[in-house]
């Protein structure tokens, strides 16, 4: 039994030291523990949650653009300019005069040049919600310089 004891001792230490070295050797999950794991899993999850309040919040302000200055409007300004404002000659478009039916439909077209911006329409709308639509009124004359009837009327659309 002696023999035999003198055999496997030394065998068994010799697994032992080659299981250890092996295992000391093997690689590792590129060295990354599960708190680092843990942590870059939370960026990547913080950063798209992020992209994704950014795009919602773009989203809001293009519809509030859209619903305060409409597109057609717009490429009317560029076109032609705001009618209704220092154009002689035209038709209906006399300074002196309230503009015309036809010139309604486009009442929000005197108001989307450069003289009402989106802080602006932001304030409109939050007044109008609040039921202020007095002031709002007040407000978009004072700051676009237009008529009564059509600033009412903007104000009516908000």
């Amino acid at each position: 039994m002696g023999d035999v004891l003198t055999v496997l001792v030394p065998a068994l230490v010799l697994a032992a030291a080659l299981w250890a070295f092996a295992t000391a050797l093997k690689p590792r999950d590129g060295g990354m523990s599960d708190a680092d794991r843990y942590q870059q899993d939370l960026a990547r999850r913080s950063q798209a949650h992020y992209a994704a309040q950014v795009q919602a919040a773009m989203a809001a302000r293009a519809r509030i653009e859209a619903a305060a200055l409409p597109s057609q409007n717009r490429q009317q300004i560029r076109q032609h300019g705001p009618p209704g404002i220092g154009q002689p000659g035209q038709p209906g478009r006399d300074p002196g005069r309230h503009p015309d039916n036809s010139q309604r439909s486009d009442l929000a077209a005197v108001l989307t040049g450069t003289t009402l911006n989106p802080q602006l329409a932001l304030q409109l709308q939050a007044l109008v919600r609040n039921g202020q639509k007095l002031q709002a009124v007040r407000l978009l004359r004072q700051a676009t310089h237009s008529d009564l009837l059509t600033a009412k009327q903007f104000v009516d659309r908000l």
